[in-house]
């Protein structure tokens, strides 16, 4: 798998760029602010993009922005930012109407490599990976819809949007997959998405309440 990554300060941009290869990456660019980024992204072609979040040239979200620019000129290129904070609005704007091939991941969560090189690994196969803080912050901003549902409900729409199988949040919960099924069949009717919505619908059952 070809991976650029991008990242400002230059141990931390060697460090992954060791994991990575070992771990049987192909780091084909590691760059050091946001243009780059781009340039190498479009130039290379890659399967996946990993970006910092705060980067040159303005040290602000000028990686979330990089990505964001990544995901509409190549859409078939996975990106996954990394920050060292929560930022929900950032990750609503990373998801856009298209949630599919996109991680938002927190810094520290480099440290459990094996769950980070599989969250790598889902967004470039095109699934969504989201910090379980991330996930927090988002259904912080929820509407009406949300809060109608049951507690119990929130707890599945929260694993559903970090990308979980409903196998994986069977066991998470202590649940049949059988109850699984019906609570995010009631999340889709809750939140008015109908039978003939895409394949990524239970992405967007996360996405479609907080952009209303």
């Amino acid at each position: 798998m070809r991976v650029v990554i991008g990242e400002d300060e230059a141990l931390l941009r060697e460090g992954l760029s060791l994991l990575l290869r070992r771990e049987g990456f192909e780091v084909v660019a590691a760059v050091g602010d946001a243009p780059s980024v781009v340039d190498q992204a479009l130039r290379l072609g890659p399967d996946l993009v990993l970006t910092d979040i705060r980067m040159p040239p303005e040290r602000a979200d000028d990686g979330l922005h990089a990505a964001i620019r990544i995901r509409a000129a190549r859409p078939g290129v996975g990106v996954v930012v990394l920050s060292q904070h929560v930022h929900g609005q950032y990750a609503l704007e990373l998801l856009g109407t298209r949630p599919r091939g996109v991680g938002y991941l927190l810094k520290q969560r480099v440290a459990d490599v094996g769950n980070f090189v599989r969250d790598l690994r889902r967004v470039a196969a095109g699934d969504v990976a989201l910090d379980p803080e991330v996930v927090t912050a988002m259904l912080a901003r929820r509407d009406d819809g949300v809060e109608r549902l049951s507690a119990r409900r929130r707890e599945v729409l929260g694993l559903v949007a970090e990308g979980r199988s409903n196998a994986a949040i069977a066991r998470r919960l202590g649940i049949t997959e059988k109850a699984v099924v019906a609570h995010v069949s009631g999340i889709y009717e809750a939140l008015g998405l109908s039978d003939d919505a895409d394949d990524h619908r239970r992405v967007l059952a996360v996405v479609r309440y907080l952009t209303r």
